[in-house]
């Protein structure tokens, strides 16, 4: 059986969707929003930069989540941020650290390593269905 969900994490529910599933689509959103903002930050990004550049690109994260993440990060040690002065207010870029790209780099083995391996199983079962 397949199941299309539209993709987004800024919490935008389609109605046809069953409140079950639309707590565990959350749930499956959430642990992508870290990696596909380090997609983004190779080079220097504010937050409404980067909240506007994800949902360009269709991945939508809401602000009260990005900018307590962005912090986060950076107490990590995985982004570095600088304040910039452009127009009237000051504004912190963030961007990836050395640590950051290191880190993005095995994560994007272990996600290709999990999609691989969903997608074994999914094909499996949609196999098992129509036999």
């Amino acid at each position: 059986m397949l199941c299309y969900i539209q993709y987004t994490v800024g919490m935008k529910k389609d109605k046809e969707i069953s409140s079950p599933i639309n707590s565990l689509a959350q749930e499956l959103r959430r642990g992508t929003v870290v990696m596909a903002a380090m997609t983004q930050l190779y080079e220097p990004q504010y937050g409404y930069s980067l909240l506007k550049r994800l949902a360009e690109k269709g991945f939508e994260v809401d602000q009260g989540t990005l900018y307590p993440m962005l912090r986060r990060l950076e107490e990590n040690g995985l982004l570095e941020s600088d304040w910039i002065v452009e127009g009237s207010r000051p504004r912190r870029y963030y961007k990836l650290s050395l640590l950051g790209k290191e880190t993005l780099a095995s994560l994007t083995i272990e996600w290709q390593a999990l999609v691989e391996v969903l997608n074994q199983l999914i094909q499996e079962e949609e196999n098992n269905e129509t036999n």
